[in-house]
């Protein structure tokens, strides 16, 4: 035996020898292809197509149930005591690099494989910071050794950072930044636009849109483009036509000089091989009532097709007429495939917050489900004038509830349940397109409602959209104001209550308590921030919060003397001054705007589910499947089914035919089998991940990762990444 033994080692070590040799090289070769093909999510929602859709299968039905954490980057840039951040981004993965930002908006490069810091990125340079940010964009160019550039805005500027080492880019702009606020309609001094979703790259180009206030006298949400190298300014397109642009004539004379909005701010799509890139713009300001923009107000709530190169209109369908509800278009363009007859077409599918998808032919934007106009109720409030009617796509069917009965409300409790019916039956409502009334609007889907700034993931081999729906209906409260008039009389510190009552309350509420985790309360607010970092976030906005610059002009004093709780600012209010409207128009202003409907507990007035996932084929514009998505395990019922939950962020889907989800409150990461909407894995997370997943492969394991928003321990948040065994 001894002898067999001797004799065989000798061939044994050669062949580990050799098998080491090859393996090394084959390892060499797999890496170096890894490296050079590992961007199978380098771009915000996986593709410029915004498919949120993988090709990975590693992690799949048959083993997704044995997903654990692999690593967690927990952020650690925000001072302790400080409110938990929430954190909305998408990370991109490039060559093994993680780019993300955090809930403090700084940008960071991390190791995919292990989570560990490679650097940071301060675009605030020690200043209080904050607000959305969904994600960053990568660019390269040159031959040989490329020029490697990370592109993120922090407050109202563009940053491009080397992606190498996170140093700002010394050709680029101003020392590596360009200030947003250049090349819009008014004094660049005077005003904040933040962009809150990641730009798209086109050749040599970044194309922007930017978030701007939802107030009267807003900036209208010019598209913008960049060069990549330079940071000039190459092209715009008025999303508010001037003289002479096509849509001019559907806004009065000289509406593009004080109207605002009409701005792409949840990111667009591209078809990088036509050259079209597609917007999904907002609604004109003011939200909620339109008499100084009478007409269609094009290119509001529009689906938009540019030519990426330079910006020239190709066509563009208006899927809400001027705009009355905050109906927004909330996510970008998926661009798809879908089958007719044999033959496939390449499309754009648009969904919306009032429940529908929009299909169009992406070349020449013609409907691909029959749309028809139908007619939708006047406008009592003086003034304003309603669209006569409004597009209703026949296919698929809404995603979204879009009515609701006196049979549809809870019942908690007998007195809630009087109270919520009683509210209801004092309000107008007529369905979905129920104008603002002096008496009360009741609005569903909401503006929170129908899909979110998440969006929609495609699957191009089943031509399946998978799609998240909200149902939250809410209260319109319209009032007439004159703060001007209220004002006469007032202390500086009642001239701030009035301001609160008027443009807060709906969201932090009359004793300031807030609705966490979206509404922060202000109670304290001395303890956490500074009163310059608090009117720095008035003025600039964030998170759902608009821009409130042009709203407390001249009256910054009043606001800061009622949030910081200081009655001694007893002088008189001697000068009012107020944002810029249309010519001699009235101000309408919705009091209890974003809030929700609920019974006096705070119960939801609507009975569940709250929150639905959609599988909708888009070829057939039938569903597949619907199933609920989250648990209020305090309300929902013995023996009842979930209760579905709000939520923005969007699905990810996966060729090992997962979906994966988050953004519902019970904090849980889900996973469900794409065929059939099964549930086949979830984990709870420390913190609520208001933010869409992304999925990479690193070292030759599959990774599914996700931002996470900040604990009361850490409150800057955390980047988590999970992996098979």
């Amino acid at each position: 035996m001894f002898g067999i033994n001797q004799f065989q080692k000798p061939p044994f070590r050669k062949s580990l020898l050799a098998l080491s040799a090859i393996a090394a090289f084959s390892g060499l070769v797999a890496y170096q292809h890894r490296v050079q093909t590992d961007r199978s999510w380098s771009i915000y929602k996986a593709d410029a197509e915004s498919t949120s859709y993988s090709e990975l299968d590693q992690i799949n039905t048959s083993n997704a149930y044995r997903l654990q954490l692999a690593w967690t980057h927990a952020y650690q840039d925000m001072k302790e005591g400080s409110r938990a951040g929430s954190s909305e981004c998408n990370p991109i993965i490039v060559d093994g690099v993680m780019y993300t930002t955090s809930a403090k908006h700084w940008a960071y490069a991390i190791n995919a494989e292990t989570g560990e810091q490679i650097w940071s990125f301060d675009p605030f340079e020690g200043a209080e910071g904050g607000g959305v940010s969904r994600g960053v964009t990568y660019w390269e160019g040159g031959d040989g050794e490329p020029d490697k550039r990370i592109f993120f805005t922090g407050g109202d500027n563009l940053f491009a950072l080397d992606a190498r080492t996170g140093k700002p880019v010394p050709g680029f702009g101003d020392n590596g930044h360009v200030s947003m606020n250049v090349g819009l309609r008014d004094d660049p001094s005077t005003i904040s636009v933040i962009p809150t979703s990641p730009g798209i790259v086109y050749k040599d180009l970044l194309i922007m849109g930017a978030e701007v206030s939802e107030l009267y006298g807003a900036q209208p949400g010019y598209i913008r483009a960049y060069n990549c190298r330079t940071g000039k300014l190459e092209w715009t397109f008025h999303t508010i036509p001037l003289p002479g642009e096509p849509g001019y004539e559907t806004w009065p004379k000289d509406a593009y000089k004080y109207a605002g909005g009409v701005n792409d701010w949840a990111g667009m799509s591209l078809d990088i091989r036509r050259g079209i890139v597609f917007l999904a713009l907002g609604s004109p300001s003011y939200d909620f009532y339109g008499a100084d923009r009478k007409g269609n107000n094009l290119y509001g709530n529009s689906v938009v097709a540019l030519d990426a190169a330079t910006g020239k209109y190709i066509w563009h369908y208006q899927l809400v007429h001027h705009d009355l509800w905050d109906y927004d278009l909330p996510a970008p363009p998926n661009l798809v495939t879908v089958r007719r007859g044999g033959k496939e077409i390449d499309a754009v599918a648009q969904v919306t917050k009032h429940g529908f998808v929009f299909v169009f032919n992406r070349e020449t934007g013609e409907p691909l489900f029959p749309i028809e106009e139908r007619k939708v109720p006047a406008s009592n409030i003086p003034g304003e004038y309603a669209s006569p009617t409004q597009p209703f796509p026949l296919k698929p069917k809404p995603f979204a509830r879009q009515w609701m009965t006196e049979a549809d409300l809870t019942h908690y409790s007998e007195a809630g349940h009087d109270s919520i019916v009683r509210k209801f039956h004092s309000m107008r409502y007529e369905g979905l397109f129920t104008p603002p009334d002096l008496k009360g609007t009741l609005m569903l889907p909401g503006t929170r409602g129908g899909a979110e700034w998440g969006g929609a993931a495609y699957d191009p081999v089943s031509t399946v959209l998978f799609v998240k729906s909200n149902d939250s209906p809410e209260i319109q409260s319209m009032k007439k104001v004159d703060l001007e008039q209220e004002a006469k009389d007032q202390t500086v510190f009642d001239q701030g209550k009035t301001l609160y009552m008027t443009y807060c309350v709906a969201c932090h509420g009359k004793d300031k308590n807030g609705d966490e985790p979206n509404y922060p309360s202000l109670i304290g607010l001395r303890n956490r921030m500074t009163r310059e970092a608090a009117l720095d976030k008035i003025k600039k906005g964030g998170g759902k919060m608009p821009a409130f610059a042009s709203a407390i002009k001249g009256k910054e004093k009043g606001i800061i003397a009622f949030l910081f709780d200081r009655p001694q600012h007893s002088e008189k209010v001697t000068k009012q001054e107020t944002g810029q409207t249309g010519k001699g128009a009235d101000k309408y202003l919705n009091l209890t705007a974003y809030g929700h409907f609920r019974d006096p507990q705070g119960n939801p007035a609507l009975r569940p589910p709250w929150g639905t996932l959609n599988a909708i084929n888009l070829s057939t514009g039938e569903y597949e499947w619907q199933v609920t998505l989250g648990n209020d395990e305090k309300r929902q019922e013995n023996g009842a089914t979930e209760t579905g939950q709000e939520g923005s962020a969007g699905p990810i889907v996966t060729a090992g035919g997962l979906i994966f989800i988050s953004g519902t409150q019970d904090r849980k990461l889900r996973a469900f089998d794409k065929k059939t909407g099964k549930l086949v894995w979830q984990t709870t997370l420390p913190g609520i991940a208001n933010a869409t997943a992304c999925t990479y492969m690193s070292g030759g394991k599959q990774y599914v990762a996700l931002s996470v928003g900040g604990t009361r321990e850490n409150p800057s948040g955390s980047v988590m990444a999970f992996r098979l065994p």
